[in-house]
């Protein structure tokens, strides 16, 4: 059983899988820390020092009352909110990583285009009468000499 699952794991789209996961994980950190700590203040500064992190809506105070300075205030305290904020941020770093995806695959899909070799030009044609193959500048078919100008 260990050999067989051995040669599962060894083959070679389980390790490229891995590594994709893997780079994909740490690529996905990256994006949260730009959006976090990069893009989100000068916007939160553009719209009156609004710090998106901590933007939420109370629902229900907890034992301790409000107001609450931040979401781990809330939590601290048990109210129970909605995190406006870290939802906005969750769908920017989403819209990043699906546009450099998109940039990615578009790329990729570039580099197949440029390999592949445009399709051959026929050489050769069938006979309507006879369903011979005959060259393609075949005036007459050397089969059943049928006249193919007309044709």
């Amino acid at each position: 059983m260990f050999k067989e699952f051995k040669e599962f794991a060894m083959k070679g789209n389980m390790i490229d899988m891995a590594v994709g996961i893997i780079i994909g994980a740490a690529f996905g950190t990256i994006v949260n820390s730009l959006v976090a700590d990069i893009i989100m203040p000068p916007i939160g500064l553009l719209l009156g020092n609004v710090d998106f992190a901590n933007l939420f809506v109370l629902l229900k105070e907890g034992k301790v009352p409000g107001p609450y300075s931040s979401v781990a205030a809330a939590k601290a305290a048990g109210a129970v909110t909605v995190n406006i904020g870290v939802f906005i941020n969750t769908v920017i770093s989403f819209l990043i990583i699906a546009f450099s995806i998109f940039i990615v695959i578009r790329s990729i899909n570039k580099l197949k285009g440029k390999e592949e070799a445009p399709p051959a030009v026929p050489t050769t044609k069938d006979c309507p009468y006879c369903i011979s193959v005959i060259p393609i500048k075949a005036t007459r078919c050397a089969h059943c000499t049928a006249d193919l100008k007309a044709t």
